[in-house]
């Protein structure tokens, strides 16, 4: 690429990431992609008589159980009649500005968002209902520029937005390195450059930014760039086992409608069963809602290693978010929060033991 070309190509990049910035305070993106096994079947009734249950989640393979749930029609079948609507997020706090808004009721989302969201709102506003996906985030870099970990000081970094779980990981990584970093700017010994996940990969070929520290499958379409995978965020918790994607619900949602949620839940269990008896089919049908949401699937050499290094699992991992809460504290941007209550694994629990599973516990963490 001529020089000139890829200074425009940069310089068009960087101009682009303060307008991302505001897009990600919207509520997300209606999706309403056709697929036959979302149609109500006849004779179906309402749920709680309700004319919808409006669904949230990313369009990242961490959301795997998400994607294939709904790409296999799982919601729409246990939900009857009451359809399943849907809103797609780039990261965490949009999220939860629509389930705080009521613009969604139950969502996919990471533990850093799930915290701040239920530490600002006093725990009034939403509860944890089940786990969904364990791993699935790398730092990949540029390895011409960086070739040790050491090396990522001074460079110029991308996280998917200030506050998601993917940020307040790095930032307490880059604090147990002993450098310095200002949250809520991002600079200082490292620059941590806040990018939606859509344009982090011409970000990087662009110059913009020298790695990042993302989800999958964003972590390996960087690779399919040429970047190197610096370190497996898994390699940093005892057991390579992190929450990295939950479900949560509008509290009053759970208190008013627990049949719906419970109807969710089963496609969310049943959605994770599936996929690890069929790890290649559910590759497969994870990637076809990809299509669907964005209209353009994953090429191979970004899907398969993306797929494999996310574990997916009904287990909130409950005891990791208590740690999660301590590193958004370690990077003031939260102050020391009292999680009790966060979790409501009750009706989890009820469908788990119905198919013959084993319940999973809320690390003392649950409601009264």
């Amino acid at each position: 690429m001529p020089a000139s070309s890829a200074l425009r190509r940069s310089l068009a990049v960087i101009a682009a990431l303060p307008l991302l910035t505001l897009a990600a305070c919207g509520y997300g993106s209606d999706s309403t992609a056709d697929n036959a096994k979302e149609k109500v079947a006849t004779g179906s009734s309402k749920i709680d008589g309700l004319g919808s249950v409006k669904i949230g989640y990313f369009g990242n393979l961490t959301h795997g159980t998400a994607l294939v749930a709904r790409q296999q029609g799982l919601f729409q079948k246990e939900l009857g009649a009451t359809k399943a609507a849907y809103q797609i997020f780039n990261a965490g706090p949009s999220e939860i500005e629509a389930l705080n808004a009521g613009s969604i009721d139950i969502g996919w989302i990471g533990p850093s968002p799930a915290i701040n969201g239920y530490t600002k709102a006093n725990g009034t506003n939403l509860r944890i209902i089940g786990g969904s996906a364990s791993g699935g985030v790398k730092l990949v870099v540029n390895p011409k520029k960086i070739k040790s970990l050491k090396d990522v000081k001074g460079k110029k970094i991308a996280t998917p937005q200030l506050g998601n779980t993917q940020d307040v990981a790095f930032l307490n990584w880059i604090a147990d390195q002993g450098w310095k970093v200002d949250a809520e700017t991002g600079k200082g010994d490292v620059s941590v450059v806040r990018t939606d996940n859509k344009i982090t990969p011409d970000a990087y070929a662009s110059g913009a930014i020298d790695g990042a520290w993302v989800p999958e499958p964003t972590a390996s379409k960087l690779v399919a760039e040429g970047a190197k995978v610096l370190l497996d965020e898994a390699s940093l918790w005892p057991d390579k086992k992190f929450v990295i994607t939950n479900i949560i619900v509008r509290q009053a949602f759970l208190k008013e409608h627990p049949k719906a949620v419970e109807a969710v839940l089963k496609a969310s269990v049943e959605a994770n069963k599936w996929i690890n008896a069929n790890p290649d089919q559910a590759k497969a049908v994870a990637n076809k809602q990809l299509e669907a949401d964005s209209g353009k699937a994953l090429k191979p050499n970004v899907l398969d290693p993306a797929w494999t290094s996310i574990q997916f699992t009904n287990d909130p991992l409950a005891a990791t978010l208590n740690t999660e809460a301590e590193h958004a504290v370690k990077a003031s941007l939260l102050k020391k929060p009292d999680l009790k209550g966060i979790y409501d694994l009750t009706i989890l629990n009820k469908v788990l033991t119905a198919e013959g599973e084993s319940t999973v516990d809320d690390a003392g963490l649950g409601a009264s």
